[in-house]
């Protein structure tokens, strides 16, 4: 069961996009304040900013190998990029749940905000982990994984802190 969730959340073919996603999301939520704005303003405004940056990074990379091995635009090409990208929506699948969990129980919309940004903090240590012991690191490097992770998250939390 827990490999198949991590097989899902992090697919093979294109993790990097998951990880895009978790980071991408992560700045967004840090740039929420949720102070002004309705649980449903704030969810809507996440969801069609993820959609802008998933069809822009598939376009992106379409247009930047079309241009440089000069191919034309194809409709299966545009689709297949878009459905390799797709990735980096499943990456923000997880701070988006904490942020509609929070509005279920009936959080403050700030507190909310604020575990989205930590449930993607802790994603990107827990992937580093992950990384690392799929890679059957050593201690020493999975220590050095964990602290990668953890810079990394920590600056999206600190993000949050300098815009707020």
């Amino acid at each position: 069961m827990l490999r198949r969730l991590s097989d899902w959340v992090l697919p093979e073919d294109n993790p990097a996009g998951v990880v895009y996603g978790l980071i991408m999301i992560g700045a967004v939520m840090a740039a929420e304040s949720g102070l002004h704005d309705t649980y449903l303003e704030t969810a809507g405004s996440a969801v069609l900013t993820v959609g802008v940056y998933w069809l822009a990074h598939a376009y992106a990379d379409l247009l930047g190998r079309r241009l440089a091995v000069r191919e034309h635009l194809t409709g299966q090409a545009l689709l297949r990029a878009v459905a390799h990208d797709w990735a980096i929506v499943r990456g923000t699948m997880l701070p988006l749940l904490a942020l509609l969990v929070a509005w279920a129980a009936g959080a403050a919309q700030t507190t909310a905000v604020s575990a989205a940004v930590w449930t993607c903090a802790v994603s990107l240590v827990a992937f580093e982990l992950l990384a690392g012991v799929r890679a059957k690191s050593t201690p020493r490097e999975l220590a050095l994984e964990g602290c990668v992770g953890t810079v990394m998250g920590l600056s999206i939390v600190a993000l949050r802190a300098i815009l707020h």
